[in-house]
Protein backbone atom coordinates (compact mmCIF):
# COMPACT_ATOMS: atom_id res chain seq x y z
CA UNK A 1 0.00 0.00 0.00
CA UNK A 2 1.40 3.79 0.42
CA UNK A 3 4.28 4.45 2.11
CA UNK A 4 2.48 5.20 5.19
CA UNK A 5 1.20 1.70 5.46
CA UNK A 6 2.99 0.00 8.60
CA UNK A 7 0.66 -2.92 9.14
CA UNK A 8 -2.21 -3.19 11.64
CA UNK A 9 -2.07 0.05 12.81
CA UNK A 10 -0.92 -1.49 10.26
CA UNK A 11 -1.19 -3.78 11.89
CA UNK A 12 -1.97 -2.12 15.77
CA UNK A 13 -0.80 1.01 17.18
CA UNK A 14 2.11 -0.05 19.65
CA UNK A 15 1.75 0.08 23.39
CA UNK A 16 -1.72 -0.03 23.26
CA UNK A 17 -3.73 -0.65 26.45
CA UNK A 18 -4.74 -3.90 25.12
CA UNK A 19 -0.85 -4.39 25.51
CA UNK A 20 -0.68 -4.72 28.97
CA UNK A 21 -3.12 -7.72 29.33
CA UNK A 22 -3.82 -11.29 27.63
CA UNK A 23 -5.57 -9.35 24.58
CA UNK A 24 -2.68 -7.19 23.10
CA UNK A 25 -3.53 -8.39 19.40
CA UNK A 26 -1.40 -5.77 17.36
CA UNK A 27 0.24 -3.89 20.49
CA UNK A 28 3.10 -4.69 22.49
CA UNK A 29 3.37 -8.19 22.45
CA UNK A 30 0.60 -8.50 20.27
CA UNK A 31 1.09 -8.49 16.58
CA UNK A 32 2.96 -7.30 13.84
CA UNK A 33 3.56 -3.31 13.56
CA UNK A 34 5.98 -1.70 11.18
CA UNK A 35 5.89 -2.36 7.38
CA UNK A 36 4.05 -5.04 6.48
CA UNK A 37 5.86 -5.85 3.35
CA UNK A 38 2.85 -6.72 0.91
CA UNK A 39 -0.21 -4.46 -0.09
CA UNK A 40 -0.19 -2.16 -2.76
CA UNK A 41 2.13 0.64 -2.07
CA UNK A 42 1.52 4.28 -3.60
CA UNK A 43 4.87 5.61 -4.64
CA UNK A 44 7.36 3.25 -2.71
CA UNK A 45 8.83 -0.54 -2.68
CA UNK A 46 7.53 -3.09 -4.46
CA UNK A 47 5.46 -5.96 -2.11
CA UNK A 48 7.22 -8.86 -1.30
CA UNK A 49 5.88 -11.00 -4.39
CA UNK A 50 6.83 -14.47 -4.80
CA UNK A 51 6.07 -16.87 -7.56
CA UNK A 52 5.28 -16.28 -11.17
CA UNK A 53 1.82 -13.74 -9.77
CA UNK A 54 -1.85 -14.79 -10.73
CA UNK A 55 -3.60 -16.03 -13.89
CA UNK A 56 -4.11 -13.61 -16.54
CA UNK A 57 -7.52 -13.46 -17.84
CA UNK A 58 -8.22 -12.83 -21.32
CA UNK A 59 -9.98 -9.08 -21.41
CA UNK A 60 -9.05 -8.10 -17.89
CA UNK A 61 -10.27 -9.32 -14.66
CA UNK A 62 -14.10 -7.57 -14.05
CA UNK A 63 -14.51 -6.46 -17.29
CA UNK A 64 -18.03 -7.27 -18.43
CA UNK A 65 -17.04 -8.73 -21.92
CA UNK A 66 -18.83 -9.31 -25.20
CA UNK A 67 -22.76 -9.46 -25.37
CA UNK A 68 -24.42 -12.73 -25.71
CA UNK A 69 -25.02 -13.62 -29.43
CA UNK A 70 -28.49 -13.47 -30.11
CA UNK A 71 -29.17 -10.14 -27.66
CA UNK A 72 -32.59 -11.51 -26.79
CA UNK A 73 -34.11 -8.95 -23.86
CA UNK A 74 -33.67 -12.43 -21.53
CA UNK A 75 -30.18 -12.74 -22.50
CA UNK A 76 -28.32 -13.56 -19.22
CA UNK A 77 -26.39 -10.54 -18.21
CA UNK A 78 -23.38 -10.29 -15.26
CA UNK A 79 -25.11 -8.98 -12.20
CA UNK A 80 -24.25 -5.85 -11.42
CA UNK A 81 -21.09 -4.78 -8.67
CA UNK A 82 -22.47 -3.41 -5.22
CA UNK A 83 -21.99 -0.15 -4.89
CA UNK A 84 -18.55 1.67 -4.25
CA UNK A 85 -17.53 3.75 -2.87
CA UNK A 86 -16.67 7.30 -4.47
CA UNK A 87 -13.46 8.10 -6.02
CA UNK A 88 -11.99 11.86 -5.66
CA UNK A 89 -11.16 13.59 -9.24
CA UNK A 90 -7.45 14.01 -8.05
CA UNK A 91 -6.75 10.86 -7.10
CA UNK A 92 -4.54 9.31 -9.62
CA UNK A 93 -3.81 5.69 -10.76
CA UNK A 94 -0.42 7.09 -11.09
CA UNK A 95 -0.07 7.86 -6.99
CA UNK A 96 0.52 3.74 -7.04
CA UNK A 97 3.84 2.33 -7.16
CA UNK A 98 4.64 1.05 -10.56
CA UNK A 99 5.84 -2.53 -10.06
CA UNK A 100 1.85 -3.30 -7.97
CA UNK A 101 0.28 -1.03 -11.38
CA UNK A 102 2.01 -3.77 -13.96
CA UNK A 103 0.19 -6.63 -11.67
CA UNK A 104 -2.89 -4.90 -13.11
CA UNK A 105 -1.76 -5.24 -16.78
CA UNK A 106 -4.20 -8.03 -17.13
CA UNK A 107 -6.92 -5.99 -16.65
CA UNK A 108 -8.63 -3.54 -19.05
CA UNK A 109 -7.17 -0.30 -19.33
CA UNK A 110 -10.32 1.17 -17.45
CA UNK A 111 -10.90 -1.44 -14.97
CA UNK A 112 -7.19 -1.07 -13.93
CA UNK A 113 -7.55 2.39 -14.00
CA UNK A 114 -10.64 2.04 -11.14
CA UNK A 115 -8.71 -0.76 -9.46
CA UNK A 116 -6.05 1.47 -8.86
CA UNK A 117 -7.57 4.39 -7.51
CA UNK A 118 -9.56 2.17 -5.03
CA UNK A 119 -5.89 1.15 -3.76
CA UNK A 120 -4.61 3.89 -3.59
CA UNK A 121 -7.53 5.20 -1.84
CA UNK A 122 -7.51 2.41 0.59
CA UNK A 123 -3.73 3.47 1.52
CA UNK A 124 -4.45 6.77 2.29
CA UNK A 125 -7.41 5.87 4.99
CA UNK A 126 -5.61 2.61 6.24
CA UNK A 127 -4.56 4.70 9.56
CA UNK A 128 -7.33 7.47 10.02
CA UNK A 129 -10.61 5.69 8.73
CA UNK A 130 -9.67 2.00 8.12
CA UNK A 131 -13.38 0.90 7.88
CA UNK A 132 -13.74 3.26 4.48
CA UNK A 133 -10.69 2.04 3.45
CA UNK A 134 -11.90 -1.25 3.64
CA UNK A 135 -14.83 -0.13 1.56
CA UNK A 136 -12.12 0.39 -1.37
CA UNK A 137 -10.33 -2.48 -0.86
CA UNK A 138 -13.38 -5.01 -1.14
CA UNK A 139 -13.99 -2.62 -4.45
CA UNK A 140 -10.90 -3.17 -6.17
CA UNK A 141 -11.08 -6.63 -5.07
CA UNK A 142 -15.02 -7.25 -6.75
CA UNK A 143 -13.11 -5.92 -9.97
CA UNK A 144 -9.85 -7.74 -10.01
CA UNK A 145 -10.44 -10.91 -7.25
CA UNK A 146 -7.48 -12.80 -9.43
CA UNK A 147 -4.57 -10.20 -8.64
CA UNK A 148 -2.59 -11.61 -5.76
CA UNK A 149 -1.69 -7.92 -4.70
CA UNK A 150 -5.11 -7.00 -4.48
CA UNK A 151 -6.15 -9.95 -2.16
CA UNK A 152 -3.64 -8.91 0.02
CA UNK A 153 -4.03 -5.63 -0.05
CA UNK A 154 -7.80 -6.10 1.12
CA UNK A 155 -6.65 -8.24 3.46
CA UNK A 156 -4.05 -5.84 5.30
CA UNK A 157 -6.66 -3.65 5.14
CA UNK A 158 -9.61 -5.86 6.34
CA UNK A 159 -6.89 -6.59 9.25
CA UNK A 160 -6.98 -3.12 10.06
CA UNK A 161 -10.40 -2.52 10.06
CA UNK A 162 -10.57 -5.44 12.91
CA UNK A 163 -12.28 -8.25 10.23
CA UNK A 164 -10.28 -10.58 11.69
CA UNK A 165 -11.78 -13.82 9.42
CA UNK A 166 -11.96 -11.73 5.78
CA UNK A 167 -8.45 -10.64 6.67
CA UNK A 168 -7.33 -14.41 7.27
CA UNK A 169 -9.79 -15.55 3.65
CA UNK A 170 -7.92 -12.61 1.91
CA UNK A 171 -4.30 -13.57 2.80
CA UNK A 172 -4.62 -17.11 2.26
CA UNK A 173 -5.89 -16.04 -1.16
CA UNK A 174 -2.85 -14.10 -1.93
CA UNK A 175 -0.65 -16.92 -0.71
CA UNK A 176 -1.97 -19.21 -2.69
CA UNK A 177 -1.72 -16.77 -5.85
CA UNK A 178 1.77 -15.75 -5.45
CA UNK A 179 3.21 -18.12 -3.79
CA UNK A 180 5.71 -18.04 -0.82
CA UNK A 181 5.07 -17.76 3.24
CA UNK A 182 2.59 -14.82 2.78
CA UNK A 183 2.14 -12.58 5.57
CA UNK A 184 2.50 -14.95 8.35
CA UNK A 185 2.97 -12.51 11.17
CA UNK A 186 -0.39 -10.74 9.95
CA UNK A 187 -2.26 -14.09 9.89
CA UNK A 188 -1.52 -15.60 13.10
CA UNK A 189 -2.34 -12.48 14.85
CA UNK A 190 -5.45 -12.62 12.96
CA UNK A 191 -6.12 -16.40 14.37
CA UNK A 192 -5.64 -14.63 17.41
CA UNK A 193 -8.61 -11.66 16.80
CA UNK A 194 -10.36 -14.84 16.62
CA UNK A 195 -10.09 -16.41 19.33
CA UNK A 196 -7.69 -19.41 18.44
CA UNK A 197 -4.12 -18.68 19.95
CA UNK A 198 -3.61 -22.43 19.31
CA UNK A 199 -3.90 -21.84 15.65
CA UNK A 200 -1.26 -19.09 15.79
CA UNK A 201 1.54 -21.00 17.49
CA UNK A 202 0.72 -23.73 15.05
CA UNK A 203 2.11 -21.09 12.20
CA UNK A 204 4.38 -20.05 14.18
CA UNK A 205 6.04 -23.91 14.32
CA UNK A 206 4.84 -24.02 10.52
CA UNK A 207 7.52 -25.25 7.38
CA UNK A 208 6.96 -21.47 5.63
CA UNK A 209 7.52 -19.86 9.36
CA UNK A 210 11.31 -21.55 9.24
CA UNK A 211 11.82 -20.06 5.61
CA UNK A 212 11.51 -16.22 7.51
CA UNK A 213 14.31 -14.31 8.64
CA UNK A 214 15.39 -10.98 9.80
CA UNK A 215 12.21 -8.08 10.54
CA UNK A 216 9.76 -10.90 9.67
CA UNK A 217 10.92 -13.71 11.49
CA UNK A 218 10.89 -11.04 14.58
CA UNK A 219 7.41 -9.97 14.12
CA UNK A 220 6.12 -13.67 14.08
CA UNK A 221 7.56 -14.32 17.03
CA UNK A 222 6.13 -11.51 18.72
CA UNK A 223 2.71 -13.06 17.36
CA UNK A 224 3.54 -15.82 19.08
CA UNK A 225 4.63 -14.73 22.22
CA UNK A 226 1.29 -12.78 22.37
CA UNK A 227 -0.94 -15.95 21.59
CA UNK A 228 0.95 -17.82 24.59
CA UNK A 229 -0.04 -15.13 26.74
CA UNK A 230 -3.42 -15.34 25.79
CA UNK A 231 -3.41 -18.85 27.10
CA UNK A 232 -1.41 -17.95 30.20
CA UNK A 233 1.89 -19.47 29.15
CA UNK A 234 3.66 -16.38 30.52
CA UNK A 235 7.36 -17.96 30.92
CA UNK A 236 6.85 -19.94 27.05
CA UNK A 237 6.06 -16.21 26.03
CA UNK A 238 9.77 -15.39 27.55
CA UNK A 239 11.42 -18.18 25.80
CA UNK A 240 9.57 -17.67 22.44
CA UNK A 241 11.14 -14.20 22.53
CA UNK A 242 14.73 -15.29 23.76
CA UNK A 243 16.84 -15.22 20.23
CA UNK A 244 19.99 -13.48 18.83
CA UNK A 245 18.02 -10.24 18.16
CA UNK A 246 17.38 -9.28 21.29
CA UNK A 247 20.27 -7.29 22.03
CA UNK A 248 19.78 -4.04 23.63
CA UNK A 249 22.79 -2.62 21.49
CA UNK A 250 19.66 -2.76 18.48
CA UNK A 251 17.63 0.60 17.91
CA UNK A 252 14.68 0.91 15.83
CA UNK A 253 11.12 -0.33 15.75
CA UNK A 254 11.47 -3.63 15.31
CA UNK A 255 13.48 -3.86 18.14
CA UNK A 256 12.03 -1.40 20.36
CA UNK A 257 8.72 -3.86 19.46
CA UNK A 258 10.74 -6.94 20.40
CA UNK A 259 12.26 -5.98 23.68
CA UNK A 260 8.66 -4.04 24.74
CA UNK A 261 7.07 -7.66 24.14
CA UNK A 262 9.87 -9.29 26.26
CA UNK A 263 9.35 -6.51 28.49
CA UNK A 264 5.16 -7.49 28.94
CA UNK A 265 5.97 -11.04 29.20
CA UNK A 266 8.52 -10.75 31.18
CA UNK A 267 6.46 -8.58 33.99
CA UNK A 268 3.38 -10.96 33.14
CA UNK A 269 6.20 -14.25 34.45
CA UNK A 270 6.01 -12.15 37.38
CA UNK A 271 9.52 -10.94 36.71
CA UNK A 272 8.95 -7.38 37.41
CA UNK A 273 12.23 -6.19 37.74
CA UNK A 274 13.85 -7.92 34.41
CA UNK A 275 10.68 -6.30 32.77
CA UNK A 276 11.50 -3.10 33.57
CA UNK A 277 14.57 -3.18 32.25
CA UNK A 278 13.42 -4.05 29.03
CA UNK A 279 10.78 -1.46 28.99
CA UNK A 280 14.02 1.08 29.18
CA UNK A 281 15.68 -0.94 26.14
CA UNK A 282 12.08 -0.46 24.31
CA UNK A 283 12.04 3.57 25.65
CA UNK A 284 15.90 3.82 23.95
CA UNK A 285 15.50 2.00 21.16
CA UNK A 286 12.02 3.85 20.08
CA UNK A 287 12.80 6.64 18.11
CA UNK A 288 9.77 7.21 16.56
CA UNK A 289 7.32 6.62 19.67
CA UNK A 290 5.81 3.98 18.43
CA UNK A 291 5.45 2.17 21.91
CA UNK A 292 4.17 3.61 25.26
CA UNK A 293 7.35 2.13 27.45
CA UNK A 294 8.11 5.29 28.64
CA UNK A 295 4.83 5.09 30.26
CA UNK A 296 5.03 1.37 31.50
CA UNK A 297 9.08 2.04 33.08
CA UNK A 298 7.07 5.31 34.96
CA UNK A 299 3.78 3.09 36.12
CA UNK A 300 6.38 0.02 36.83
CA UNK A 301 8.78 2.24 39.17
CA UNK A 302 5.70 3.99 40.64
CA UNK A 303 6.97 7.47 38.83
CA UNK A 304 3.80 9.15 38.07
Amino acid sequence: MSDNNDGRRSYGSGGSDRSRSGDNRGAGAGGPRGNTGGGARGGGGRPDRRGDGPPRRRGGEGSFGPPPRDGGAHAERRAPRPEEPDLPEDVQAGELDPAVRRDLLSLDKSNANAVARHLVMASKLIDDDPRLALAHARAARQRAGRVAVVRETAGITAYHAGEWAEALSELRAARRMAGGPGLLAVMADCERGLGRPERAIELGRSDEARTLSGDEATELRIVVAGARMDLGQFDQAVVTLQTPELDAAKEGPTAARLFYAYADALVAAGRVEDGLKWFLNSAAADHDGDTDAEDRVAELSGDQ
